[in-house]
């Protein structure tokens, strides 16, 4: 297969897929606006930070993976990559301890002033009455927005510095992100204005979508206790920037921020804003997952996922629907023979009832299967006779809907 890394992945890993045979292209410096004129003949595409359009995908051919090398894939037009069946894939979590670091680095360099500590010292100026004024981290509590997996290492490393953590109950977690949750000892509540109202630092960690765009707005700040600090590692959008300075104008609230609402293009630019330049605001240069650790266990991620696809396995799939979907749902079970299932598809394209999900599932001895094919249409009254009219059904039935 053709592989296409659109940015820069650890050589060694490459090695191991050339040595398997697979013509590997590495453009790093290529742009959306570039990927349309390379993507023919490409048969999985890695992406870190490039903007993969509806462009490209419809420009590409033969394209039937996207590899996020990181967790968040709104640089990826999933909506396109669905329409082509294209599997949209990520590497989710692996560069959670990396961003979490950061997070209590900058927490720490805002409660302590650090920054201003060493450009003070740096211009030979010996001010210790002032920076000794810090309020200190034990006892105060961290609500959290986001308990993914940074979310999570964040609480983790907050409690063994005597952080108490808070933060909104959901009732879609997994079994094991509820486990973490108590054995961390994170006290959850019911609603954000709760949330906020008993915060003395408040860490975001939302993914990027347009229900989180201006998250931490205006009404956002005006809940949180005088003297606050926000952190945002997570997305530049999720700030309200104008929010945001008028209440670190007004002394209401500190910030630690290492994403930025206009951030340049370039790892090396200009970069002119009011926020990052605020005196009461401590700002890196989106650099939360920017650790060697970080970077090794991404490209292990991402060789894992394109491995998997080559063997016929879909890992971390982003865009596929997860939910039950069809009207009715057939289960039968037939010899596990050549053309048996092609002969179930006929009936169903005859009595016009498309395919939504289908598993088929080979009992022990590899002699019979069962096929349980979920579908929508309207379809005849007489399409399960017709399939167990097939030499090779043992039965079929409709266990489920209605199939008419």
């Amino acid at each position: 297969m053709r592989i296409l890394f659109a940015d820069s992945l650890r050589a060694g890993r490459l090695d191991e897929l050339r040595q398997c045979g697979h013509d590997i292209v590495v453009e790093p410096s290529l742009g959306a606006g570039d990927l349309a004129d390379h993507v023919q003949g490409v048969d999985i595409l890695v992406v870190r930070s490039t903007e993969v359009t509806r462009a490209a995908i419809e420009a590409a051919d033969r394209l039937g993976l996207i590899v996020r090398a990181g967790a968040g894939t709104d640089n990826i037009d999933l909506s396109a990559a669905s329409d082509r069946g294209v599997y949209v894939c990520n590497v989710p979590g692996r560069n959670a301890v990396a961003v979490a670091e950061l997070t209590l680095g900058l927490l720490l360099a805002v409660d302590r002033r650090i920054p201003d500590n060493v450009a003070d010292l740096q211009r030979q100026r010996w001010n210790k009455g002032l920076y000794s004024e810090a309020e200190g981290l034990l006892g105060k509590t961290l609500a959290i927005l986001g308990l993914g997996d940074i979310g999570l290492a964040v609480a983790e490393r907050a409690k063994a510095f005597g952080l108490q953590v808070i933060a909104l109950r959901r009732d879609d977690r997994s079994a094991e992100v509820q486990g973490r949750i108590r054995s961390i000892g994170i006290r959850l509540v019911d609603r954000r204005d709760e949330l906020l109202a008993g915060a003395d630092v408040v860490s975001v960690h939302v993914p990027g979508s347009t229900d989180t765009v201006g998250l931490v707005d205006a009404e956002f700040l005006a809940r949180l206790r005088p003297g606050a600090i926000v952190l945002n590692t997570s997305r530049g959008d999720v700030v309200d920037e104008k929010a945001l300075l008028e209440a670190l104008d007004a002394g209401r609230v500190r910030a630690g921020i290492d994403v930025w609402p206009s951030e340049p293009a370039s790892s090396r630019s200009e970069f002119d804003s009011p926020l990052a330049r605020h005196p009461a605001v401590v700002g890196t240069h989106h650099i939360g997952a920017s650790t060697e650790q970080a970077q090794r266990s991404v490209a292990d991620g991402t060789i894992e996922v394109i491995q998997a696809y080559l063997q016929g396995e879909v890992v971390n799939c982003v865009n596929l629907n997860t939910s039950v979907s069809g009207t009715s749902c057939l289960t039968v079970r037939h010899l596990d023979r050549v053309g048996v299932l092609a002969q179930i598809f006929d009936v169903l394209r005859m009595r016009g009832l498309n395919v939504q999900q289908m598993h088929n599932q080979v009992f022990t001895g590899g002699r019979a299967a069962v096929a349980t094919i979920n579908v929508t249409g309207r379809g005849a009254d007489d399409v399960v006779d017709r399939l167990r009219a097939i030499d090779e059904v043992f039965d079929a039935a409709l266990v489920a809907g209605d199939a008419r």
